[in-house]
């Protein structure tokens, strides 16, 4: 059996942006970067359910800040609705390392992903799999992980050029979440916002070094680096952890149609379609 096992680790940094900000932000990095191949005009959907124990461990330990803290999530590509038992799905186990972040995750049907993750069954898979595999099935069964919240957002990306290949920056809008409905596939799920949907999360994520001209882009913009997780933000939104963000219904807020940008001329969306375990 081919490995499915894709590993890799990054710097982070994330700031907090209006959308109108956000779009001009893309606009000029736009003019030293390129559209990621997988992301079509407007971006493309991203959908991650998380997993945690009934004491809610990984939420208070990226609470606490703990140097070493790890997350256990099923994520999706694109849109939920029409997901099957046949659909790719990535499960990943994200972790932090002091100010590394590392991922590592291993591309599944669906159907098979629930069953190690919820049925905690050993799935079949290739031998350069097994230390993931097995890590996923001891977290599940030794902490009693079950689903705990979905998170959703529509994101845009860019890739960097020549010297900077290792640099990559997203923009993550209309941040949704749920406590409930954990299906992906599942017909009209109640999400609200966890973020309010005027702001978008914009990541700037490299492999060694942040570029000198692009935190001097965010110098001149004045933008302030912040500590935000999408899962941290729905735990807290449906009051799951004794703290209180945004309530606002899914519904309220419909999502407006796509901007042009200067990259749109080099990709039709057509030609772009978003593959399970694009990064």
């Amino acid at each position: 059996m081919a490995s499915r096992l894709h590993a890799f680790n990054r710097f982070e940094l994330k700031y907090l942006v209006p959308v109108e900000q956000a779009t001009e932000l893309r606009d000029e990095l736009a003019e030293r970067m390129d559209r990621d191949l997988h992301s079509p005009v407007g971006g493309y959907g991203v959908w991650s359910l998380y997993y945690d124990s009934p004491q809610l461990r990984f939420y208070w330990e990226k609470i606490e800040g703990l140097k070493f803290r790890r997350k256990l999530r099923i994520r999706h590509y694109g849109e939920p609705v029409g997901v099957t038992d046949d659909s790719p799905v990535c499960v990943e186990i994200k972790q932090r390392v002091n100010r590394v972040t590392q991922k590592r995750r291993i591309t599944l049907p669906y159907g098979t992903a629930r069953r190690l993750c919820d049925a905690r069954e050993l799935i079949e898979h290739a031998p350069n799999e097994r230390a993931f595999v097995h890590e996923v099935l001891d977290l599940v069964v030794r902490l009693n992980l079950r689903p705990t919240a979905i998170t959703g957002y529509q994101r845009e990306a860019l890739v960097g050029r020549a010297a900077d290949t290792g640099l990559r920056v997203t923009f993550d809008r209309r941040i949704r979440g749920r406590d409930r409905d954990f299906h992906f596939g599942g017909p009209d799920p109640e999400n609200r916002f966890t973020i309010p949907p005027h702001l978008s999360v914009m990541e700037i994520k490299v492999n060694e070094r942040t570029p000198t001209w692009i935190t001097d882009l965010a110098a001149r913009r004045n933008l302030s680096l912040i500590r935000v997780s999408k899962y941290v933000q729905s735990i807290e939104a449906f009051g799951l952890a004794p703290r209180s963000v945004f309530h606002l219904d899914e519904v309220a807020f419909p999502p407006p149609s796509p901007t042009p940008s200067p990259l749109d001329t080099t990709l039709p969306a057509q030609d772009a379609p978003v593959k399970a375990g694009a990064q």
